[in-house]
């Protein structure tokens, strides 16, 4: 089977060249127009359609778009073809301008956003197939963890619950640590090949565990001339080198490498939701609330009726919920329980199987028949989308607490209060119900630290896909 390299290198040609030809058949139809490039010489569209493709191509080459390590996960492959594609319509305009080229502006407005759409479309059809593959254990990298016990064990439990990255630890190697021989973890017992702080010691732990990939962790007590001479001997067996510092839960785009005197300094930013990107975050949330609730009405209104029908009380069910800054405000929903669902819920504590501060029952006798479907398919939180209009939530972001989970939150799980609880967030797509309170609040955390609208269009996108599968909705 060929590689996704070179999956992606026929892809993205077919993606470029059917744009491209789109773009010309849709704007000139069949009849072949050219264009004046001066001089009373013009060039036919079907050669500027040509160079364009063979361009396009070699600039998502160019911009890093098809790097290995950047396949199958993560929003930077597809953020790279999006900036790719738009500096070079970019140039395209600005070679127009000086040049004075009478480009026909039908042309680029149409090839530009299929283009877009094509390559990202094809690429995640790719990333479906490629995941799916490394699920299974294929084209997976054998990574060496080198390191402490605590930083090897806490690498291994990430790399494991993300087999979609490539990685896959089979050994480790502990400088320090003679007495250990294997690390217990999540799924087993690691092995320990090799002890020694030596370039020689590495590369005997590499050949004895076939690994393709070395990752060094911050508990790895290397004299910095041992990590120098240790990268050169792993460029000359083509073995991949990584080094993982001490830092979790942080995005790439908060990450800058900054080189300062031989030393890869790297600096950690925190993106703030401030200025722009607030205005920009909550024009986005008032748009398509605002278009949804419109789109939406009609099947609301049945549905509201539908729950009236199906047992007795109001069709909404109205609940205090904490926002942003610790302010209280009332959280809509369709009603999917009885009416005295509170009253009944301290009977039912003891048969409690949510995690941590949450209460969560698989078969909760509260919920009528009907609630039991709308629930299911996540169709009770539609009227929060009224909350998002109001600005009292947002499309994406934690989890909306109860003021008594709240009461319980320590200073870090406060940090969730920093920005608008959403509809959707990575708790949504992450497991629902099915995480543990201590994966709910990374999640939650993690969203806070690096947020960004790339990714709250990545989770809306997610969305659609978890609603659909139903894992963890009950």
């Amino acid at each position: 089977m060929a590689s996704a390299q070179t999956r992606m290198l026929i892809i993205d040609l077919l993606c470029i060249t059917w744009a491209t030809v789109g773009a010309q058949i849709a704007r000139f139809g069949s009849n072949d127009q050219s264009l004046d490039i001066g001089g009373n010489q013009r060039a036919p569209y079907t050669l500027i359609s040509v160079l364009l493709i063979v361009t396009w191509w070699i600039v998502l080459g160019a911009g890093g778009t098809r790097e290995e390590r950047l396949l199958g996960y993560g929003p930077e492959e597809y953020r790279r073809v999006i900036t790719s594609t738009l500096w070079l319509f970019g140039a395209v305009a600005i070679v127009s301008y000086v040049f004075q080229l009478d480009t026909a502006r039908g042309y680029v407005a149409i090839a530009l956003p299929l283009g877009i759409i094509s390559l990202l479309a094809g690429r995640w059809i790719v990333r479906a197939t490629l995941v799916a593959s490394r699920h299974q254990g294929q084209g997976l990298q054998r990574v060496l963890l080198i390191g402490g016990p605590h930083t090897t064990r806490h690498l291994h439990r990430q790399l494991s619950m993300h087999p979609e990255a490539g990685y896959l630890p089979v050994a480790a190697h502990m400088p320090e640590h003679s007495a250990l021989e294997s690390i217990e973890t999540e799924s087993g017992f690691l092995p320990v090949v090799g002890h020694g702080k030596g370039v020689d010691e590495v590369l005997e732990a590499i050949d004895a565990c076939d690994a393709t990939a070395v990752a060094i962790t911050a508990g790895a007590a290397f004299d910095p001339m041992v990590l120098r001479q240790l990268g050169w001997q792993l460029a000359a067996r083509n073995i991949g080198m990584i080094m993982a510092p001490a830092l979790t839960d942080v995005a790439g785009p908060r990450i800058r490498t900054q080189p300062v005197a031989g030393l890869p300094l790297i600096h950690v930013t925190t993106p703030r939701l401030e200025g722009s990107k607030r205005f920009i975050k909550r024009s986005f949330d008032i748009l398509t609330s605002a278009v949804l609730l419109l789109l939406l009405a009609v099947p609301m209104v049945l549905v509201a009726l539908l729950v009236r029908i199906d047992s007795k009380g109001p069709a909404i069910f109205r609940q205090k919920r904490v926002g942003r800054a610790g302010i209280p405000f009332e959280m809509y929903k369709f009603r999917s329980m009885v009416l005295d669902a509170e009253a009944r819920l301290e009977a039912l504590q003891l048969h409690n199987e949510g995690a941590g501060l949450l209460f969560k029952m698989k078969e909760d006798p509260r919920i009528t028949r009907l609630g039991k479907v709308i629930r299911k398919h996540s169709i009770d939180e539609l009227p929060q989308l009224l909350n998002v209009l109001r600005g009292e939530m947002s499309l994406v972001g934690p989890r909306p607490p109860l003021p008594t989970e709240v009461v319980g939150y320590d200073d870090f799980a406060h940090r969730r209060l920093l920005v608008k609880p959403g509809i959707t967030g990575l708790w949504q797509v992450s497991g629902r119900s099915n995480l543990s309170w201590e994966d709910a609040l990374r999640l939650d955390l993690y969203y806070v630290e690096n947020w960004s609208l790339t990714q709250d269009l990545l989770i809306l996108a997610r969305t659609i896909r978890a609603v659909t599968n139903r894992v963890g909705a009950y």
